[in-house]
This record gives structure tokens, sequence and C-alpha cells, in this order.
């Protein structure tokens, strides 16, 4: 089967989150997903720009799995960005190529769920503090889906990671199903 869902891993200590690991082992074996470890491939930042560019235009559903840092992203998921989204790809004259894809983010957050609320510790939801990725989505004609959230992700117990990993890749089963990814559109060749 053609892949046809990106998976940009974005964490800088992934040998150090249990919760991660959980949530990519839970879909490594899904052969529809292809996954591209930032970090492993650009340690030095040095990001291919054309590479990653032709990934997103292979792949109608991109996933940016990574930890909520400091209501964000790891630096280096900005620095792609920043340089793979330009202007004439993702946007403007000549751009809009990632129109009608899809995009996810799928986070671990340290925090519980009642703490993301007006309430809460930290003031807003978690949905709220995702706008810049659902505009930076929005702008590049893209359509941000539900995002992923696995709260308490260094706290939680490891069989709750592996219940929240298996949700995981039931929702991004699902995703895919629903969005009609998993049949090849190679042509039948008749006889």
């Amino acid at each position: 089967m053609t892949t046809r869902v990106l998976l940009n891993l974005v964490h800088p200590i992934f040998e150090k989150s249990w919760a991660n690991q959980a949530m990519l082992e839970a879909i490594r074996d899904l052969d529809y997903v292809y996954v591209n470890d930032l970090y492993e491939e650009y340690p030095d930042y040095f990001i291919d720009i054309k590479r990653e560019q032709k990934l997103l235009l292979e792949h109608p559903l991109v996933i940016f799995q990574h930890p909520f840092y400091w209501y964000s992203s790891p630096s280096l998921l900005k620095e792609w960005q920043d340089l793979v989204l330009a202007d004439g790809f993702a946007y403007g004259e000549g751009g809009y190529q990632l129109a009608k894809n899809h995009w996810l983010n799928a986070i671990t957050a340290g925090a519980a769920k009642d703490s993301y609320t007006p309430e809460g510790f930290n003031q807003f939801s978690t949905e709220e503090l995702l706008r810049p990725f659902e505009q930076t989505a929005d702008f590049c004609g893209m359509n941000f889906v539900k995002p992923f959230i696995m709260y308490e992700a260094e706290t939680i117990s490891h069989s709750a990671v592996e219940k929240e990993a298996i949700r995981y890749r039931d929702y991004v089963d699902s995703l895919a199903k629903s969005l009609d990814l998993l049949s090849d559109d190679e042509p039948v060749e008749e006889d």
C-alpha cells in the first residue's frame, strides 16, 4: 500500500518520552503511515526543504506528533514551518499546493485536562492554545482536524499510556478511513 499519512515526529529527547514512544509504537505498523523523525533527520537544523515539500505533496494527511512545550512545540518544528511552508509553495503566488490536505497535531501535555480551562492553571483550553497551528493550516489551505491530546503524559501509569496509545492508533485509523486515504489511487489495468 502507498503511504498516505505522513507522521512528522518532533521530539528532541524522544528516548526519554515513554508517552511519545508508546504513541509511535501504536501506529508504526500501519502500512499507510510514513514516519519522518525530524530530530533524527536534522540534528543540525539544516532542513532539506525540497525533501520535506515532496513528502507533504505525497501525503494527504500530515500528523505533527510532539510534546506541548511552552504551549507550542519544540523549536525544530517552528524552524520546519518557517522554511518548508514557503511562499510559492504553501501560500502566495504559485502556492497553495497543500490545499485540501489535512493537518493533525498529536501532542503530549504534562498537565491534566482540567488545568486547560479558563478556571484552570493554564487559563485556556488546549484547543485555544493550538490556534496558531490551526491558523497556519488554514493559511496554507489545509484542513485542520481535531487534535489528539494525551494529558498527564509525564505522570500517568504505563498502562494508562498504553491505553492512550491505542486511542491514538484508533483515532488515526478512523481518520484515515473517513478521509478515504486507505485505497490506492493507482489505476487498475483492464485486460
